[in-house]
């Protein structure tokens, strides 16, 4: 499943970004679960589509955030192989969405930029197959785990957290980050800005003085008898 979709990212997006390493696509396939994270560029007026095949009863998580641009928000569409639509929302900065798979076949999600007319957006998305496999071939046996085998799931399951985590303050320090820059961008303009209107003012100050204490030539009219 993660296969068909990895490639169908690879061949149809030539503008992704990730986090300053150009396109971050981690396809990730342990056992029973399957999960691919993807962080693109979405130009403004255009949509993205990415397709998945699943196969019935299988429980999924898409999870998505703006990173970058505008006001960091997207229109998110899914869609079942039958075109029902699963899940939609209009201009949302991030979301998650968990649905169990009613049919067999490709489903599609969608992101879309088409409302904006000249902001980029850079969307981050996690998009989850499947249930984690047990640690242990005989995890779900009737008697209880050991105390070496309840310390490795303790473990594995904080382990998880922590990448969760990571993830999320990595979003978050690249969307700071973006802010940052675009308010030092505004700053860095406002003080050209401000400093030519001091120089302005200066030169028509000294102007005005210098008309004041300029000698003004005088004319004078002879009246004729």
């Amino acid at each position: 499943m993660c296969e068909s979709l990895g490639l169908k990212m690879r061949f149809g997006f030539g503008f992704g970004f990730g986090f300053g390493s150009g396109l971050l696509l981690l396809p990730l396939m342990f056992g029973w679960i399957c999960a691919s994270e993807l962080t693109f560029e979405l130009p403004d007026n255009a949509k993205q589509c990415f397709y998945e095949d699943i196969t019935i009863g299988t429980k999924c998580t898409l999870e998505f955030q703006v990173v970058t641009g505008g006001h960091y928000d997207v229109d998110c569409r899914l869609e079942d192989p039958d075109g029902t639509v699963l899940y939609k929302e209009m201009k949302k900065q991030y979301d998650s969405f968990t649905f169990t798979a009613s049919r067999n076949g490709t489903h599609k999600f969608c992101f879309s930029n088409e409302f904006s007319t000249f902001t980029h957006k850079t969307v981050y998305f996690d998009f989850q197959v499947g249930d984690d496999p047990p640690l242990f071939p005989n995890e779900n046996r009737v008697t209880a785990l050991t105390q070496m085998e309840s310390a490795c799931v303790s473990i594995h399951e904080a382990l998880k957290s922590v990448i969760d985590y990571q993830t999320h303050f990595r979003l978050r320090e690249a969307q700071g980050r973006s802010r940052a820059e675009d308010l030092n961008t505004r700053v860095a303009f406002w003080s050209v800005g401000e400093a030519f209107i001091l120089l302005v003012v200066s030169i028509s100050q000294v102007l005005l003085l210098r008309s004041f204490f300029s000698d003004r030539k005088t004319t004078t009219t002879r009246l004729g008898s």
